[in-house]
């Protein structure tokens, strides 16, 4: 019998590694809006935006079920390997709001096409974009 996968209990949790998990909560809870769901012992943090899990994490070194890997946060915020996307109503007025609780945008939205787009990045340098769709 083959299993089933995904199943309609199955949620996605995004992770992000940062270097101060408090400064990285008050960015998401206080500038995006998440709403602080658990903290653990000052190492991680558990936020829900959306409908989406954000778990911030301190860095670290290998575990036994990750042997190789170590966790840390983005060495050059230039050189990116991911990003978070929050595809909004309107792009200039989510613009407008983020602003007003302290996001740093790299520039002012630009429009491609019938896509808006403005790119800032969390105290870590994680890059996030707001985008909006011309209908």
């Amino acid at each position: 019998m083959e299993r089933e996968f995904p199943t309609d209990d199955v949620e996605m949790t995004v992770l992000l590694v940062v270097s101060d998990v408090e400064r990285a909560k008050v960015f998401y809870r206080d500038v995006l809006g998440a709403s602080l769901y658990r903290e653990y012992a000052g190492t991680s943090v558990v936020l829900s935006f959306q409908g989406t899990w954000l778990l911030l994490v301190t860095g670290g070194g290998p575990t036994d079920d990750k042997p190789n890997v170590t966790f840390a946060p983005p060495a050059d915020p230039n050189r990116v390997s991911h990003e978070l996307t929050l595809r909004v109503p309107d792009c200039h007025d989510a613009y407008e709001a983020l602003r007003a609780r302290g996001a740093q945008f790299l520039t002012p939205p630009m429009t491609r096409g019938s896509e808006t787009r403005a790119f800032f990045r969390d105290p870590d340098g994680h890059l996030l974009e707001i985008s909006s769709i011309a209908t």
